[in-house]
């Protein structure tokens, strides 16, 4: 159904004439008549009868006027809800449980009034793409890829530096202790089965294991987050890695253990990327929220893969 011909519709029953509408609507009268000639050849029925005293509403036409109220408040719904400033501001996080899970949300407690909606892309590839696109508005990621650059118009800026930790069972090796070097942990074997090649997390866990010796192990299906940590409980020998902010939750008698990596520390990198020309006014609350938190380890000794975006200073607001 033509919105037009229901928008010129409703201004001629509000002003019962056609003349009247035309100037409301800033068209000619012959558009107005031509509009209303479509749509009542399109729903069979007359609409209006004109009389001495202009343009009176039919029984049908009647019939029809609330529900042609509700068309052209379902259109401006739905306009409102792609448009910059009226529709969410749509963030993608690689993931609820992880770190920049919890920073959109401190920015949620800091801004209630502004409405979010949460997506979790697949990768890299895939968030960069609908930033490009607008079909979201910013993206939480670990930038660059080696070899790969960001596209034209395309901002990035390293937002938080996430220390890594081991995450052992009970009975392992290194449950008893506080921390532990990277390079200590060659030969104990580090499953993470979700570790999809070709995806930002998987270059960055690459370039650690080669760094310090280590074996990591994505072998076996990604039955998920349990039967990880079921497995870990159970096992004196198998470990993974964890962000120190990941928002685990397991039984208590699984009796997990994180345990903390330094000399260095290695810590994954997340970034900020957004589209320079995006317009939705969140973006720049939002950018100057993840400033004034931004949280890195410039007091301790830190460990990323080379092609990482560098990191701020202090001084450089996003």
């Amino acid at each position: 159904m033509d919105l037009d011909a229901v928008r010129t519709f409703v201004a001629v029953a509000e002003a019962e004439q056609f003349q009247q509408a035309a100037a409301d609507l800033s068209i000619t009268q012959q558009a107005v008549s031509k509009r209303i000639a479509a749509l009542e050849k399109d729903l069979g029925v007359r609409l209006f009868t004109r009389t001495t005293r202009g343009a009176q509403l039919t029984i049908d036409g009647q019939a029809f006027l609330p529900h042609a109220f509700d068309l052209l408040r379902a259109e401006e719904r739905a306009a409102a809800s792609v448009r910059p400033g009226r529709r969410a501001f749509r963030v993608d996080v690689i993931g609820r449980r992880l770190a920049p899970a919890a920073l959109l949300r401190g920015f949620h407690r800091a801004y209630p009034e502004i409405e979010l909606d949460v997506v979790t892309l697949y990768d890299a590839d895939a968030a960069v793409d609908a930033v490009v696109s607008g079909t979201i508005d910013a993206s939480f990621r670990a930038v660059t890829m080696p070899g790969r650059q960001l596209p034209d118009g395309i901002e990035a800026v390293r937002v938080l530096d996430e220390p890594i930790q081991l995450l052992v069972g009970p009975a392992h090796e290194f449950a008893a202790v506080r921390a532990v070097a990277p390079a200590h942990l060659a030969g104990h074997r580090i499953w993470m089965p979700g570790m999809a090649p070709g995806t930002e997390w998987a270059a960055y866990y690459d370039d650690l294991a080669a760094e310090f010796g280590l074996t990591i192990d994505a072998i076996g299906p990604n039955f998920g987050t349990e039967p990880l940590l079921d497995a870990i409980a159970e096992s004196p020998a198998v470990a993974t890695f964890v962000g120190d902010q990941t928002g685990f939750v397991w039984p208590g008698h699984y009796d997990l253990r994180r345990v903390s990596l330094h000399s260095p520390t290695p810590v994954y990198p997340h970034s900020l990327i957004w589209h320079r020309d995006n317009p939705h006014p969140a973006l720049t609350a939002f950018r100057t929220h993840l400033g004034s938190v931004r949280r890195g380890r410039g007091d301790a000794e830190t460990w990323t893969p080379k092609w990482v975006q560098p990191p701020l200073t202090r001084e450089a607001h996003p």
